[in-house]
């Protein structure tokens, strides 16, 4: 009596490269499909080791374009914040407020996460922000480490989202 569902070694490795290959083709597909559009927003991450790869400093520093967009001075939003954390890596709201403000920024404009918990604790990040027409600069330091990123104002005029502080000093 034969046996037709007993498979020979040979082609149940045929079909078990197949398999895999089928798979690794539907992953490239699927990610193929996630890269295709534009991001609607750009985030920017620098941290506090220098990278190998670091791309050459301009001639020149970025300057404050007052009136310009959150895109027309993003390069000197970030500029003037690593320089501070390269000084001050600890550095809390008040501190990044206040060089924003000596930077040129607009203090009205700013936003800053409260620098303790309600507990009285050190909170993991600090978030601030300065609106410039419709989009918002904000900015995170974590652990020395920098991230910024230009968003829509929200729909209260905010940039913001949670508790902030009073900016009152």
């Amino acid at each position: 009596m034969t046996n037709w569902c007993r498979q020979s070694p040979a082609a149940s490795g045929i079909r078990s490269r197949l398999s895999v290959a089928a798979v690794l083709l539907a992953g490239s597909l699927a990610l193929t499909g996630c890269v295709a559009g534009q991001p609607a927003e750009v985030e920017v991450t620098r941290t506090s080791e220098a990278s190998a790869s670091a791309p050459p400093k301009p001639e020149r520093d970025p300057e404050l374009l007052p009136g310009g967009s959150a895109l027309a001075n993003r390069d000197y939003f970030d500029f003037v914040n690593e320089r501070l954390l390269e000084r001050a890596p600890d550095a809390q709201g008040k501190a990044i407020i206040d060089n924003l403000v000596a930077a040129g920024f607009e203090k009205a404009a700013m936003q800053v996460t409260p620098d303790a918990t309600p507990g009285g604790l050190a909170v993991d990040s600090i978030e601030f922000s300065v609106l410039a027409g419709e989009d918002c600069l904000i900015g995170q330091v974590r652990s020395a480490d920098y991230t910024s990123t230009i968003a829509p104002m929200l729909s209260n005029g905010a940039c913001l989202v949670g508790k902030t502080r009073v900016i009152d000093w």
